[in-house]
């Protein structure tokens, strides 16, 4: 019985510092990358009059300062990668370079996110303004998916100006005219975070 106690003298102040370490452990704060990130929003099949909501809150921009942005990819010739991301965190294809122009979240989201993820909403290729998108997201090869940013109508609207990241060139500004073509599977849509 003498031993039962010592035991239990023992068992019982050893359960309480264990009990209080634990919880002591589940207060550490998070790591200082965390608080870095926009705010979350909630994505339960949240929607918007205009479709799905991002899946994180995208800080507002200006149709001029998107333009900059790609301006700084351009002078720099970043190079095209599926793979690898640039200096600046974000992935060196067409949707991490939009993502970029955007300041939406590093690496960026693909394109077919940039489509249904609720980053954009669908517009009337008429309806084209300077820092819109023309995306090709319906389709099974991550090779026939792209993204443009729309920079303005040449030629009577026959075709427009775009800043792209394309492969085997990288960043350019050139002539297209994706989503002019009936049935080639482009379409346009604007960026919800422009500030207009």
């Amino acid at each position: 019985m003498n031993r039962n106690r010592r035991t239990l003298r023992w068992t019982v102040p050893a359960l309480a510092a264990t009990a209080l370490l634990g919880s002591l452990t589940l207060a550490v704060p998070a790591p200082a990358a965390a608080f870095d990130r926009p705010a979350a929003v909630s994505t339960t099949d949240a929607a918007t009059a205009d479709g799905p909501r991002p899946r994180v809150a995208a800080p507002k921009i200006s149709r001029d300062e998107e333009i900059r942005r790609a301006e700084v990819w351009l002078k720099e010739k970043v190079p095209y990668s599926q793979e690898k991301t640039w200096k600046d965190g974000y992935r060196q294809d067409c949707s991490g370079f939009v993502s970029m122009t955007l300041g939406l979240p590093k690496p960026g989201p693909n394109t077919v996110a940039l489509k249904n993820d609720g980053w954009t909403k669908p517009i009337k290729m008429s309806e084209l303004r300077r820092g819109d998108l023309v995306i090709k997201a319906n389709s099974s090869s991550s090779n026939e998916r792209h993204v443009v940013i729309f920079d303005g109508w040449k030629d009577g609207r026959n075709s427009y100006l775009a800043y792209e990241q394309a492969g085997h060139v990288g960043t350019r500004h050139t002539e297209h005219t994706y989503g002019l073509e009936k049935g080639d599977g482009y379409a346009a849509y604007r960026p919800v975070n422009l500030s207009d």
